[in-house]
């Protein structure tokens, strides 16, 4: 089997600056890529701005003899994200795979939610992969070809206390994966998401405050110390690369990485229960056989969702 390789491959990372951004970049790099290491600068929060983290991503990839170029832009506006497409067609000629991957964290009890929380964190994950990936769809729709990998995280699939937004915004992008994969097929464009575990500044914001920590039981500082200590971000890039890469055979999936783990999430349907004149108490009563797990499917499409449920509606001898 030949390394997968991205020779002749134009890559746009988002949050390339720090963290799992920077070490996507570095890999896609090392592995033939012309990268264009996008990242704002800003403070874990989305506070602030700095040229520094692109760049200096930028120099260490020329450094190892790579090809790779800085840009500032913000993901979080629609012309942040036209004006860094557009940065690396004119650089590159070409555009094959974006990685969205910039992120903020802004925790709060959901009682306590405001808009100063929740819109900046919509406006970076789910508004900036809009905003950078449609761009980028028209030129890959244009050439016949094109990758797309996303990120959500494990706290938008299954939700996590104090971070309505950002679950929010991060289901949203499974959400968005589907609906590209489906769009994209017909044009040689896939899209695939990931939920990553790694030790980043994000990874840092969510973890308990000094004084939390000072509760803990030695055994129990130990313990999180060697987790964290596993979650190189490095482990991750391994598989955004392989969803970015032209022979990925997978399209509209989500996958899990960490630590050098890897595994697949999906949203599977039960096969329920049906009568023809539904009623609460049929709701009650049922329950058990409406959530047992039996026999599951795992649609692909709304389609099939509804003809299931027609499947069962012709199956019933009963008139509606």
């Amino acid at each position: 089997m030949t390394d997968i390789r991205f020779d002749g491959q134009v890559a746009i990372v988002t949050g390339a600056g720090n963290g799992l951004g920077r070490a996507h970049a570095l890999l896609l790099a090392a592995r033939g890529a012309e990268v264009v290491v996008n990242d704002l600068g800003g403070s874990v929060v989305g506070e602030g701005s700095d040229a520094g983290p692109a760049e200096a991503v930028a120099q260490e990839i020329r450094a190892a003899g790579g090809e790779a170029v800085p840009d500032g832009h913000s993901v979080a506006t629609a012309d942040g994200g036209e004006a860094l497409v557009r940065a690396a067609l004119d650089t590159y000629g070409r555009l094959d795979v974006v990685v969205n991957n910039a992120g903020i964290i802004r925790d709060a009890p959901f009682a306590e939610q405001t808009d100063d929380l929740l819109d900046p964190v919509l406006a970076v994950h789910l508004k900036g992969a809009f905003h950078v990936t449609r761009p980028a769809w028209i030129a890959m729709r244009e050439q016949g070809y094109g990758r797309i990998v996303l990120t959500t995280s494990a706290t938008g699939l299954l939700g996590t206390e104090d971070k309505s937004n950002y679950s929010a915004a991060k289901a949203g992008i499974v959400g968005l994966t589907r609906t590209l994969a489906l769009e994209g097929a017909a044009h040689g464009i896939k899209a695939n998401a990931v939920a990553p575990s790694a030790a980043t500044r994000m990874l840092a914001g969510s973890m308990p405050d000094e004084a939390a920590t000072r509760q803990m039981t030695p055994d129990e500082a130990a313990m999180m110390a060697a987790i964290t200590e596993r979650l190189d971000p490095a482990l991750v890039s391994p598989v955004v690369a392989f969803l970015a890469h032209e022979s990925c055979p997978v399209n509209g999936e989500v996958y899990t990485a960490g630590a050098g783990g890897v595994a697949r999430y999906f949203t599977a349907r039960t096969r329920g229960w049906f009568h023809p004149q539904l009623s609460v108490e049929d709701v009650r009563d049922h329950l058990a056989e409406i959530r047992d797990e039996t026999g599951y499917t795992v649609p692909t499409h709304p389609g099939e969702d509804i003809a299931q449920l027609l499947g069962a509606v012709l199956a019933d001898p009963t008139p509606g």
